[in-house]
């Protein structure tokens, strides 16, 4: 075997064979072994043909918020339209759901249906027996309208 120098000596304990290579590996713990440099830099990754492939969906997907913001704001006033039509069937359909979850409740339905006769008893008798309470519910119905859309009709 020949001879180190002295100053190569403690190099060498912090070294070790790897692999059946002669050549000494570091394996101090914060230094990299030398290798020879396979690895890929940003250059050749760049210069690949599928790449251009990539950058294409990248830009495509960058874009999506100022398409969508665009979207929103050239139509705004249909959006709103199909947004006030949704919520008006979920609103139809809670309150559906709700009336099923009160008729589905022992005596509660038998007592409505009573209150609700009574209620159109009541109705007929007031407005609709005698032809002066017709009449008067008739005024009552043209001033509730002339507020409503602000003009005599």
């Amino acid at each position: 075997m020949e001879s180190n120098p002295p100053e190569q000596e403690p190099k060498l304990k912090d070294m070790e064979q790897v692999g059946s290579g002669t050549t000494p590996v570091q394996t101090a713990p914060g230094k990299l072994a030398p290798g020879n440099s396979t690895s890929l830099n940003l250059n050749t990754i760049k210069d690949q043909p599928w790449q251009e492939w990539v950058d294409m969906v990248f830009d495509v997907l960058a874009k999506i918020p100022v398409y969508v913001g665009n979207f929103f704001s050239d139509y705004r006033q249909p959006l709103v339209t199909l947004l006030l039509i949704a919520s008006g069937a979920v609103t139809v359909y809670i309150t559906l759901a709700v009336l099923d979850a009160i008729d589905d409740i022992p005596l509660l339905s038998p007592i409505l249906k009573l209150l609700g006769l009574g209620y159109s008893a009541w109705f007929v008798y007031r407005y609709l027996w005698k032809a002066e309470n017709r009449q008067e519910l008739w005024q009552e119905f043209e001033a509730f309208k002339s507020q409503i859309v602000g003009r005599d009709s």
